[in-house]
């Protein structure tokens, strides 16, 4: 057999992901794969870290039923391969039905990884890779647990992988091993077919197992190995509480290296990031703040207490919240306020711009150092359509302006407070759309004597 190179990086890898599984235990009309963790599908990490350890063909397999599934793989990896597993008969049977794809690449290395192994990383499926080199026929992904309870033992012995033991099958010796089956597996590529080929359904189930693809190998004459892999890292996902102590597990690591890159979190258990966010350096995060997908926060960035951010980009030194809600298509300019209970969404506000308190701002576009006063508003929906609202450089909106788009503010200009703004305003003109004031003498006195009541009360 021709030696390939011994760097994974540098060897074509067929990556068959199995994602047929219902998840039943989720209790979801969603299939269980396309459930998120810090804001990205399950499937989506599996397939993000065997695209990282050096994949270069995929092959996912999913049930009868799984166009969800198959087009969030293309999202992901566009050239992926879609199988169909038409019976559930078993993990063996399910990589069996990517045939096609292992017969095309005979030559290659090839990973099974489950979609609901969420936590996997790159580096971890290159070192599951790196033994094939060296011929090596068959590579199990394995942890030590101080409770092994439930899991498949691995049988080692002289460094090599004789068989993977279910407990119910172990005896009194192999249940005290504490070193486990992961699932993951690796296989070379010239003998992949052969092996799975010979995996038997000889069991209560009547499936085909793919750890039963150790024994096989070992009876071939093949070599199989175990490889160790932290325990938090092939945490299987099956129920909600599960899913939850996967979401910790992740949050905890991306907070470790936020802060491990020069983010200060206040209460770094209270702050939830999504696998994309994007930090810069001496930001400050203030407890209780969310992020969804698509945040980029630039340098020297404050973000105060109880804020929830998505598809957000906050330039240099802006400060946001509390209590503010930053929604997809804001882009906060250099130096901007945005303070409490103020929404901002698909709008861009320039640098300085001062957004204090109680306000909407919705398909808009703030000019440099422009003040909007608290209750302002932008009326961007008629029901059917969404207009724009652009207001210029250095205008004043005064409080509880409701501005109707598609409407201009030129720069310079000011808003009087309490108004309805329908036409477009000049550069450095006062607009006021209000009713005058009336007042009527008693009147209230009046009112309250031909009801009744005292005066004062």
């Amino acid at each position: 057999m021709a030696k390939l190179p011994r760097n994974p990086q540098e060897r074509s890898c067929l990556a068959i992901v199995l994602a047929a599984g219902e998840g039943t235990r989720m209790k979801s009309a969603l299939p269980k794969p396309l459930h998120k963790i810090a804001g990205t599908s399950m499937l989506a990490h599996v397939l993000n870290a065997v695209s990282a350890s050096g994949a270069t063909h995929y092959a996912i397999v999913v049930g009868p039923n799984g166009d969800r599934l198959a087009d969030e793989a293309h999202r992901i990896v566009p050239k992926g391969e879609i199988f169909v597993q038409t019976e559930r008969l078993g993990t063996a049977h399910a990589v069996l039905a990517a045939r096609d794809c292992l017969e095309r690449h005979k030559t290659n290395d090839i990973v099974i990884a489950f979609a609901d192994t969420p936590l996997i990383g790159a580096a971890t499926l290159e070192k599951l890779r790196a033994p094939l080199q060296d011929g090596v026929a068959v590579a199990v992904l394995g942890f030590e647990t101080d409770d092994p309870a439930g899991y498949g033992r691995l049988i080692v012995e002289n460094g090599r992988l004789l068989a993977i033991r279910e407990q119910k099958d172990a005896n009194a010796a192999e249940q005290h091993i504490r070193f486990c089956n992961a699932g993951l597996m690796a296989l070379r590529g010239d003998v992949a077919l052969a092996i799975l080929e010979q995996i038997g359904n000889d069991n209560a189930k009547k499936e085909y197992y793919l750890t039963d693809a150790v024994a096989v190998a070992v009876a071939m004459g093949e070599t199989a190995i175990a490889v160790e892999a932290p325990e938090r890292e092939v945490l299987g996902i099956n129920d909600r509480e599960q899913l939850a102590e996967a979401e910790a597990v992740l949050q905890e690591t991306l907070r470790r290296v936020a802060m491990e890159n020069g983010v200060t979190l206040v209460d770094p258990k209270s702050v939830f990031l999504s696998t994309d966010t994007r930090l810069g350096r001496d930001i400050v995060i203030e407890p209780n703040v969310f992020f969804g997908p698509g945040v980029v926060v630039e340098d020297d960035v404050v973000i105060h207490a109880c804020s929830h951010l998505e598809g957000a980009h906050l330039q240099k030194g802006v400060h946001a919240g509390p209590f503010a809600r930053l929604r997809p298509g804001t882009i906060i300019g250099p130096g901007a306020k945005v303070g409490n209970f103020v929404e901002i969404k698909n709008t861009i506000l320039h640098e300085g711009v001062k957004v204090g308190h109680l306000t909407y701002l919705g398909d808009a576009e703030i000019g440099a150092e422009t003040n909007i006063g608290a209750g302002t508003i932008t009326c961007n929906y008629d029901g059917w359509s969404k207009f724009k609202t652009v207001i210029g450089a250095y205008a004043f909106i005064g409080s509880n302006t409701s501005l109707v788009a598609p409407v201009t503010v030129g720069a310079g200009a000011y808003i009087g407070s309490g108004s309805t703004i329908t036409d477009n305003v000049p550069a450095d003109a006062l607009a006021i759309g209000r009713g005058r004031q009336v007042t009527k003498e008693e009147r209230a006195k009046q009112i309250r004597a031909k009801r009744g009541k005292k005066n004062g009360h």
